[in-house]
């Protein structure tokens, strides 16, 4: 798992850098900061939806995804239990719980962040997570120079995330399709442009709430496969 401890190490180290950079920073700047981070959200998610949509079997597939998660996490409210853990932790950015919330997508949600691990496990190669870490230590910087230190929160959720996906790289090498990564892709990339609506103040979608719509497109799968729907 030593791709999985660099990807985590170099969040935590970009999240110290990032921390840094912030103090002293005047509130007109942080705006601005906040903005290009809104922006950059939207144009990574916009990016990501759209360039997988032309590889989709099910093209309404991420409509009744987005639908029937983001229904079951306003149920289970977990836009606000998030909000609830984030106010207790009480460091780093009012908004943290806004900024760890993109953090964790950016950082997760992504074909390297889910191949990566299972590369590392099947077949010994690094590639994946030692360049996912490279564009999450540019990223960590910049969201925690926006957040402050709390950002160094989605290390321990990567990490877990990786390894869980490490340790079941047996079964999910087969299972994670090119197709079924397309159809994630699509899911998680408008989650990560919701994320940036929120951050720009346009509209707060409560992201939190939508996260089971990444459910979605896996249950799918195995149930088509089941059913032998192709």
């Amino acid at each position: 798992m030593i791709g999985t401890f660099v990807n985590a190490g170099t969040i935590l180290a970009g999240s110290l850098i990032g921390s840094v950079v912030n103090r002293g920073i005047k509130d007109e700047y942080q705006g601005a900061m906040f903005n290009a981070m809104g922006l950059a959200a939207v144009m990574l998610g916009v990016n990501s939806a759209v360039s997988h949509m032309p590889e989709s079997r099910y093209p309404v597939l991420f409509i009744a995804s987005l639908a029937a998660g983001s229904l079951l996490g306003t149920i289970l409210d977990l836009d606000g239990r998030f909000k609830k853990l984030t106010g207790v932790l009480r460091f780093g950015s009012s908004n943290l719980g806004e900024g760890l919330s993109t953090a964790i997508l950016l950082f997760c949600i992504g074909t390297m962040s889910i191949v990566g691990p299972i590369e590392s496990a099947v077949n010994g190669n690094h590639t994946y997570l030692f360049t996912n870490a490279t564009l999450d230590f540019v990223s960590s910087i910049v969201l925690a120079s926006t957040y402050g230190i709390g950002i160094a929160l989605a290390a321990p959720v990567l990490f877990c995330w990786q390894g869980a996906i490490y340790m079941g790289a047996s079964f999910l090498a087969g299972f994670l399709s090119e197709p079924l990564m397309a159809e994630i892709s699509i899911v998680g990339g408008v989650l990560i442009a919701t994320s940036g609506l929120s951050i720009l103040n346009i509209k707060d979608c409560k992201t939190m709430n939508m996260l089971p719509s990444l459910l979605v497109p896996p249950l799918w799968f195995l149930l088509a496969g089941v059913l032998g729907l192709g």
